[in-house]
């Protein structure tokens, strides 16, 4: 009875548990990030504050400087040029000020629109709020081609193609040179990803996360073209790992991976490996396909074998 008892229990955990070809699948199946970080409101009494008590002080250190000036001189001409240069500033401060204020809010209306798309009916509704005026709002452009990313690469790189890079500042082409090239790396066409990081400025940006992003994708594209000295040398501009939390890690460790593969960095491959499986075995499956150094697609295979998600016995071909 209590053989039969014990038979019946092994079968019922089989069946619970996914067939082989059910973990392969969850390979390649997108990673989806549970949890937004919040958006920093501009428009919040705090940062209003913030931003008041800064302009504040510039302006009001301004008009001490031009009071003592008036003051002090005995020529009405330079008086009243010391209170019309203190004006212009005035003004010039105000506009500033104005256009950071504009673009902050548009910045949150996309935040809004990507906050809400979190199934797939609210994806297609944001992509056709974010359509509107794309082509000339490059956040909205980059915005969009983020969302259909989650589900066709090649078409949000057909997205990103849209916009002119010499029509924009030097940060916005950097910008977009670091997504088209991040989609070109996870297609596997490294030779186009090499040719757009070359263009890349990465002392330009002064974003530390546009800067870590970029950093990252241009030493993983560098590593995987043979400058791995130049791809060391791009992670360690990096401020800190440490400080890459969130949807950057992955991102900065994917890259380390692949230079210290190219490196023949063995025992930090494995350590680096080892923190990507920590956040997703998932993460480890980019590795198992396509034109990958052997050594990290033979230690990748090896961890996600130990992880159970897929048979040791699957054979994984290299595409050609």
């Amino acid at each position: 009875m209590a053989r039969e008892t014990r038979k019946l229990k092994r079968t019922q955990e089989r069946k619970d548990q996914p067939s082989g070809k059910e973990k392969r699948a969850q390979l390649t199946r997108p990673l989806v990030q549970s949890q937004r970080p919040a958006a920093v409101d501009p428009f919040s009494p705090d940062a209003w504050r913030a931003t008041l008590i800064r302009v504040g002080l510039i302006l009001g250190g301004l008009w001490i400087v031009i009071g003592l000036i008036a003051l002090m001189a005995q020529s009405s001409t330079i008086r009243w040029s010391a209170i019309g240069v203190g004006g212009a500033l005035t003004v010039t401060v105000a506009g500033v000020l104005f256009w950071t204020l504009s673009r902050a809010r548009k910045m949150k209306e996309v935040a809004s629109i990507m906050a809400s798309a979190t199934s797939s009916e609210e994806r297609k509704a944001a992509l056709e709020k974010l359509s509107e005026g794309a082509a000339r709002d490059p956040a909205k452009l980059f915005a969009k081609a983020q969302l259909e990313m989650q589900e066709d690469p090649k078409k949000a790189l057909e997205t990103l193609e849209q916009l002119d890079l010499t029509k924009h500042s030097g940060q916005v082409a950097d910008e977009a040179r670091g997504q088209r090239a991040m989609i070109h790396l996870m297609l596997g066409q490294v030779s186009l990803a090499r040719q757009l990081v070359d263009n890349i400025d990465l002392k330009r940006s002064q974003d530390p996360r546009s800067r870590t992003m970029l950093s990252a994708v241009a030493a993983e594209a560098w590593a995987r073209t043979g400058d791995v000295e130049r791809a060391t040398t791009a992670l360690s501009a990096v401020e800190a790992l440490e400080a890459a939390q969130g949807e950057l890690k992955p991102q900065v460790l994917r890259a380390q991976a692949f230079v210290e593969a190219h490196a023949g960095k063995l025992k930090e491959l494995k350590r680096t490996l080892k923190s990507m499986s920590q956040i997703d075995i998932r993460l480890l499956g980019a590795f198992l396909q396509g034109k990958t150094h052997p050594l990290l697609q033979k230690e990748a295979k090896r961890m996600v074998e130990q992880s159970g998600v897929i048979p040791r016995r699957m054979q994984v071909q290299r595409m050609r």
